[in-house]
């Protein structure tokens, strides 16, 4: 996950708390819940950009394999 995918995910999640925490204070449920939906996309940000480094990582590996069967690594 780049660093500026990181910082989306976590600039997104602080918007999300202020807003449920704003909506709690005034009893607004949809801002709350609007609030709420923002930290769970700023999860699901971070658990993509998670992911995609473990499939990057996955595919140098195999590759790294095959070049080791094919004598590519010499």
């Amino acid at each position: 996950m780049s660093l500026e995918d990181k910082i989306k995910a976590v600039a997104k999640d602080v918007e999300g708390r202020l807003q449920s925490a704003a909506g709690q204070i005034s009893g607004d449920k949809p801002m709350q819940a609007e609030g709420e939906a923002k930290q769970v996309q700023a999860h699901l940000m971070d658990a993509a950009g998670n992911l995609k480094d473990k499939v990057q990582q996955a595919a140098a590996s195999v590759g790294e394999v095959i070049d080791g069967l094919t004598g590519k690594d010499s």
